[in-house]
C-alpha cells in the first residue's frame, strides 16, 4: 500500500477554504442570477454554507468530510465544487481502491441531483457524462500526484541510504588504514626494538665488560634507536597518501634479497640462526609476495629472541613462479621453568591477516619441543 503524502499546511488550509467559497458562491450566482428567489434558492444556499463549514475537514479526514460533501452534492449543485474539492484530496492521499469508490460515490450523488435538479444548458446524458470524465480527471490527477510524491520520497530515502553506506564504507576504510598501520609498525618497529632490548640486556648484566665492549654496545643501541625513527617515519610517510616531503622518493619495501641481511642482525644480536634458502628467481617474485615473506621471517625472529632467548632458530624459504613461496620459522621452546616474554599475540594476528590479503596461509603451533612458524604464499607464473 502506498504511504498517504503529509498532509497539508495553514497555508494549504486557508487556500482550500477560500478556493471552495469562491466556488460556492460562483455556482449560486450563476444559477440563480437575474431568476425569482425560492425554496430551492434557500436549499442552496443552505447546502452551500454548510458544504463551505465542512471543506476544512478534507484536511484532517478527506474521506469523510469528502462523503459529507457528497451527500450535499445528491440535493443541491452548490456542494459540487467542495465535493469535488474532497475526490481530488481523497485520490491525492489515499489509496487508489478507496478514491475509485469516492469518485463512484460522487458520480452517483450527481447522478440523482441531475435527475431532480435538471440542467437547461444541455442534455441530462451529456450532462452526467461530463461529470463522469470529470471525476476520472480528478481521479488520474490524483493518482499521478500520489505517485509521484512515492517517487521523490523513495528517491530522498535511497539518497539517504547512499549516504549512509558512503559514511560506512568511509568508517570501515579509515578502521582498514588504522589496522594497517598498526600492523606494519609492529612488524618493523617490533624486531628493531627487541634487537635494541638484547643489547641492552647485555650491557645491564655484564657491567664488568671492557669500556671499549660496553661503548661498542652502546653504540649499536643508539644506532637502533636512529634507524627504529627512520624506519618509523618510512612506515608513515608510505602509509600516507600525499607525495614524500622534499621530492625524496619512496623508501623502498623489502624484498627477497634482504633476508640475508635479516638473519645477519640477529645473529649479531646473539641469536643462531642457520638459513635455507632455495628459490628459484628469487629477484622475479611479486612485491607483495616478497614482503609478506620478509615479514614472516622478521615476525619470527623477533618472537624467538622475545620467548625463547638463546635458543637455536632454523629458517626455511623455498619456491618459486607457479609453484609459491614457503616460508617456515622454527625455533626450539625455552626450558621448562623459564619465563617467556610477555605478548599480547597482535603480531600473530596481524601476521595471519597480512598472510591472508596476500591470498596465503599461515599456521603456527608448539610441537616436539619446537615452535613453528609456516607461511605458505601464491606466485603465480
Amino acid at each position: 500500500m502506498t504511504a498517504s503524502p503529509r498532509p497539508p499546511g495553514a497555508s494549504a488550509v486557508v487556500a482550500i477554504v477560500t478556493v471552495s467559497g469562491v466556488l460556492i458562491t460562483s455556482t449560486l450566482f450563476a444559477r440563480w442570477g437575474g431568476r425569482a428567489l425560492g425554496p430551492l434558492f434557500a436549499l442552496d444556499l443552505v447546502a452551500g454554507v454548510l458544504s463551505w463549514a465542512v471543506t476544512p475537514l478534507l484536511v484532517w479526514r478527506p474521506v469523510a468530510g469528502t462523503a459529507i460533501l457528497t451527500a450535499l452534492a445528491a440535493v443541491s449543485p452548490a456542494a459540487t465544487p467542495p465535493a469535488t474539492i474532497g475526490a481530488l484530496q481523497v485520490a491525492w492521499r489515499r489509496p487508489f481502491p478507496i478514491a475509485i469508490a469516492v469518485a463512484a460515490a460522487g458520480i452517483a450523488a450527481h447522478a440523482v441531483q441531475g435527475a431532480w435538479r435538471s440542467n437547461s444548458a444541455m442534455p441530462y446524458g451529456w450532462w452526467l457524462v461530463l461529470i463522469t470524465i470529470g471525476y476520472g480527471a480528478l481521479l488520474g490527477w490524483g493518482a499521478w500526484a500520489q505517485a509521484r510524491a512515492a517517487l521523490i520520497r523513495s528517491l530522498h530515502e535511497r539518497a539517504e541510504r547512499a549516504e549512509a553506506e558512503q559514511g560506512r564504507r568511509v568508517a570501515e576504510a579509515r578502521m582498514l588504514e588504522r589496522r594497517k598501520i598498526a600492523r606494519e609498525m609492529h612488524d618493523v618497529l617490533a624486531h628493531r626494538l627487541s634487537l635494541l632490548a638484547t643489547f641492552a640486556g647485555a650491557m645491564e648484566y655484564r657491567p664488568d665488560s671492557s669500556p671499549e665492549r660496553l661503548s661498542q654496545a652502546a653504540g649499536v643501541v643508539r644506532a637502533g634507536v636512529h634507524q627504529a625513527l627512520e624506519e618509523l617515519r618510512e612506515v608513515i610517510s608510505l602509509l600516507r597518501d600525499d607525495d614524500p616531503p622534499d621530492g625524496k622518493p619512496a623508501p623502498p619495501q623489502p624484498v627477497l634479497a634482504d633476508v640475508p641481511r635479516l638473519v645477519e642482525e640477529s645473529r649479531g644480536a646473539g641469536t643462531e640462526v642457520l638459513l635455507r634458502e632455495t628459490v628459484e628467481e628469487p629477484a622475479e617474485a611479486p612485491p607483495t609476495v616478497a614482503r609478506t615473506a620478509y615479514r614472516v621471517i622478521q615476525e619470527g625472529l623477533t618472537n624467538a629472541r622475545k620467548h625463547a632467548a638463546g635458543q637455536p632458530v632454523r629458517v626455511a624459504l623455498s619456491g618459486g613462479p607457479g609453484t609459491g613461496l614457503e616460508v617456515e620459522v622454527l625455533n626450539a621452546l625455552p626450558p621448562e621453568g623459564t619465563l617467556p616474554g610477555w605478548s599480547g599475540g597482535a603480531g600473530l594476528v596481524g601476521l595471519t591477516e597480512r598472510v591472508q590479503l596476500a591470498g596465503g596461509r599461515l599456521d603456527h603451533q608448539a610441537a616436539g619441543g619446537e615452535f613453528r612458524l609456516h607461511a605458505s604464499l601464491p606466485w603465480p607464473t
